[in-house]
Formats: structure tokens, sequence, C-alpha cells
């Protein structure tokens, strides 16, 4: 089942804050995979699809 786009941001939110906290980038995506029942695979495709479209928090 594909993630709505609300859910993929909700998770590219997590994974900036995780990294705000101190976490390292792989830490990170290991730490927001698991919290969200999401693979790695899942979280970096994620990470760098908010990235691109200057998801929250990082437009502000």
């Amino acid at each position: 089942m594909a993630l709505t786009q609300e859910r993929r941001r909700e998770v590219f939110a997590a994974l900036v804050a995780a990294q705000d906290a101190g976490l390292n980038v792989a830490a990170s995506r290991k730490r927001v995979a698991e919290e969200h029942g999401l693979t790695a695979k899942q979280v970096e495709k994620i990470e760098n699809e908010g990235l691109d479209a200057q998801w929250p928090p990082l437009d502000v």
C-alpha cells in the first residue's frame, strides 16, 4: 500500500527532528523506520522526496 503524501510528510518531519536532536543520518533513518513501521529504504526515499520538495520544516 502506498503512503499518502500527508503520511510521507509526517515521516519526513520526524526524520528532520531526529537529526536536529543529534542523531546521524543512518541512526535517524533506522529510528524513524522502526517508529513508523517502514523500511530504511522507504524512509530514505521519503527523505529524498522531502528534500527535493522542501517540505516543512525545511520551508521555514
